[in-house]
């Protein structure tokens, strides 16, 4: 193995122990929610034990999971639960597929810039990058292999595999159910190529059905009630793909107004800055991470404007190759082969500022976000103690946080949602989503139902962690 390619060994394995460890210590101290990792165990639990996919909603009715997102994908972890049932293996197997998107990084920064150094310097600073460190730590999200998929389907594409292509490609459209539009913009580059135009149009043609396939059939044939409960986001700029263009034709002021907020220019500059807006150079290329970009930037959900989170899975890959790109053609322009080592030393730089990691928060101007949910303190050991109580496969109502530790069973509600729940555990200390911290009055007023409900006696109060039972 050459200098080059074991150093990037190196750092991806680095990459995928340390993320793994700091994903399921994240977990254990009790940081990670019935939203995103609680349903995903439930579904994964379930195909486990023969019922493909199944998952209860927000309302307490049981549907598949293809109802919400269309990730089917999370189906092929079943086989490895008989072996490890336990959350921290979707946590695990998420960061190791993450850092293997550093090998096709590797291989098209190598051929693009004609150095294994360069290309080995681009792929520690995928890893460095602050988004791909982000999104190995937000939950577990299926979308997040489609990071690694996507970029191996591109390097496939540009070498004029188109078989091969096609298949990982595929793969990356289980993800979730926008993968598409990132194959489809791949096509159009490739369209671009002498010769390939109609290969192109192909690509691009399918990806653009397989997205609208899953938006507009799949998901509302599967769906409890009216629809993707994820519609709701987009309401500002029309609620669906065909509102959005009716909005883009008779108000295009309404689009402009909502792509250009402070949060998303903020948004845009986390994106570009740490890879010293290199993308900019490559714009074609960079049409691979318009789907997701735009898919975030007008929605009214400010979480989809933030690198904080896994809405950057599909517009990584985009980003990463436009970069590698552009650099290509600044070094020729300049003659110099520095720039790699210049973007090494940028999302270095970015990652102190704006990732994850726990010691940054020593560091002047270095990131505090989320630097301390690692910490296994008092109250998540007190939390472990309280959800002991509830035997395996009983029924359930559990707060957000508990919840992701009370999935592995056919029925699990989202407090304050009871149905046939023999079991009622509420964290009321560390308020989470859809907790206290978003609905407080209704939160606490559904507690104070709770208590003076004489179907369920209260078993165990562990530092504010209540534990009731079904009399």
């Amino acid at each position: 193995m050459t200098r080059p390619r074991a150093l990037l060994a190196l750092a991806s394995l680095a990459f995928a122990g340390g993320f793994a460890s700091l994903a399921v210590l994240h977990h254990k101290a009790f940081w990670t929610g019935r939203f995103d990792v609680g349903n995903l165990v439930q579904a994964v639990w379930s195909t486990a034990n023969g019922d493909p996919l199944s998952v209860t909603g927000l309302r307490g009715d049981q549907f598949l999971r293809l109802g919400a997102h269309v990730d089917p994908i999370v189906a092929v972890v079943a086989p490895l639960w008989w072996l490890w049932p336990d959350a921290s293996l979707l946590l695990v197997l998420q960061a190791c597929a993450v850092a293997l998107g550093a090998v096709p990084v590797y291989v098209l920064a190598e051929r693009a810039l004609g150095s294994a150094y360069a290309g080995a310097g681009f792929g520690i600073a995928y890893l460095l990058y602050p988004p791909t460190q982000w999104l190995v730590l937000d939950d577990f999200h299926p979308v997040a292999f489609a990071t690694p998929l996507l970029l191996t389907a591109f390097v496939l594409l540009d070498r004029d595999r188109l078989l091969a292509f096609s298949l990982v490609a595929a793969a990356a459209c289980l993800t979730k159910e926008h993968v598409g539009l990132s194959v489809a913009a791949m096509g159009l580059w490739y369209a671009t190529r002498d010769g390939r135009r109609r290969a192109g149009l192909a690509i691009a043609t399918g990806g653009t059905l397989v997205s609208l396939v899953a938006v507009a059939v799949v998901v509302p044939h599967f769906a409890v009630g009216d629809g993707t409960p994820f519609a709701g986001r987009y309401r500002t700029v029309g609620g669906s793909p065909g509102g959005i263009a009716e909005t883009a034709i008779a108000e295009p002021g309404t689009i402009v107004s909502a792509v250009t907020q402070i949060r998303d220019l903020a948004y845009l500059g986390d994106l570009l800055l740490p890879l010293l807006g290199l993308p900019l150079l490559a714009p074609l290329a960079a049409l691979l991470a318009l789907p997701e970009i735009a898919l975030n930037v007008l929605s009214d959900t400010s979480t989809q404007t933030s690198i904080h989170f896994h809405y950057t899975a599909t517009a990584i890959p985009g980003l990463l190759i436009a970069a590698i790109l552009g650099a290509a053609r600044l070094g020729r322009a300049l003659r110099t082969g520095f720039i790699p080592r210049l973007v090494v030393v940028a999302t270095a730089l970015a990652g102190v500022v704006l990732g994850p990691l726990p010691i940054w928060r020593h560091v002047p101007f270095g990131s505090e976000l989320g630097t301390r949910e690692h910490l296994v303190t008092r109250h998540a050991r007190a939390a472990k103690r309280a959800i002991a109580l509830v035997p395996p496969g009983a029924p359930v109502s559990a707060t957000n946080t508990l919840g992701a530790h009370l999935s592995e069973r056919r029925r699990v509600f989202s407090f304050p949602v009871l149905r046939e729940a023999n079991w009622v555990v509420v964290d009321t200390e560390r308020p989470s989503y859809l907790d206290d911290a978003v609905a407080p009055v209704r939160f606490r007023r559904a507690l104070a139902r709770l208590e003076r409900d004489p179907r369920f006696e209260l078993v165990g109060d562990f530092d504010g962690v209540l534990v009731l039972r079904r009399r």
